[in-house]
């Protein structure tokens, strides 16, 4: 099983540096890991982070319906037209319908419950310790941007018993703040985001922590194709 791990990574194109056209799918990546064995539940809990960025974008109309790009959801799902899976479906309640936000972060806190759930279960060191920094940066910048606006900062994060308490990214912060548009703002956390994957991906001598850094980076690279196609309209 091992060897066909390492066929697979040995197969896989370079992924070039963030900004670069993705050298292949997110499902033909997926795929492969699937048909090698390999770590296919923690790659596609990955990639369900993806799908739920786009389903939030398409509900606050950042993106139009016809972009989509998904991996885990279905178009109906990304759209709100059916329930999400149950395993990341959030509990709703009367705050979250009057609310547009508070069912939002619900949904996040499902969904980063749900991956550290499968990271305990495979004993994916690499998803655990990616839930920990995603956690942790968002919430550092829910309460940044709450305390810009004068609001209770306590009352936006999301998971923070999931959030890994060594994770410094007030560098990031700084830059974000300074960032001259929204653009350059996002540039910014997924180059940080960028970088946090390139550590880890040295650090990593098992096949499976390698195959989920790959496909983390791979995400990110689809984000931003996505982001330039939005641009050009």
């Amino acid at each position: 099983m091992a060897g066909q791990h390492y066929y697979l990574l040995a197969a896989l194109p370079a992924l070039g540096e963030l900004g670069v056209a993705p050298p292949l799918t997110r499902e033909e990546f997926s795929r492969a890991v699937a048909e090698a064995n390999g770590p296919a539940e923690v790659v596609r809990a990955l990639l369900l982070s993806d799908d739920l960025m786009q389903r939030e974008a398409i509900l606050t109309g950042e993106i139009e319906p016809d972009n989509l790009d998904l991996a885990v959801l279905t178009p109906a799902q990304a759209r709100g037209e059916a329930p999400l899976p149950a395993k990341i479906a959030p509990e709703e309640n009367d705050d979250q319908a009057e609310a547009p936000r508070a069912g939002r972060d619900a949904a996040w806190a499902a969904y980063f419950a749900h991956a550290d759930a499968v990271a305990r279960q495979t004993r994916s060191t690499f998803l655990r310790a990616w839930v920990g920094y995603e956690v942790a940066l968002r919430n550092s910048l829910a309460v940044e941007r709450a305390k810009t606006l004068g609001l209770e900062p306590g009352e936006y994060v999301t998971a923070p018993h999931l959030a890994d308490l060594d994770v410094d990214v007030s560098e990031v912060l700084a830059d974000w703040s300074a960032a001259e548009d929204p653009l350059a703002a996002l540039r910014v956390l997924d180059q940080a985001r960028w970088e946090w994957l390139r550590q880890r991906e040295a650090w990593f001598s098992f096949v499976d922590g390698e195959l989920a850094v790959y496909a983390a980076r791979l995400m990110l690279l689809h984000r931003w194709r996505r982001l330039g196609t939005e641009r050009k309209k």
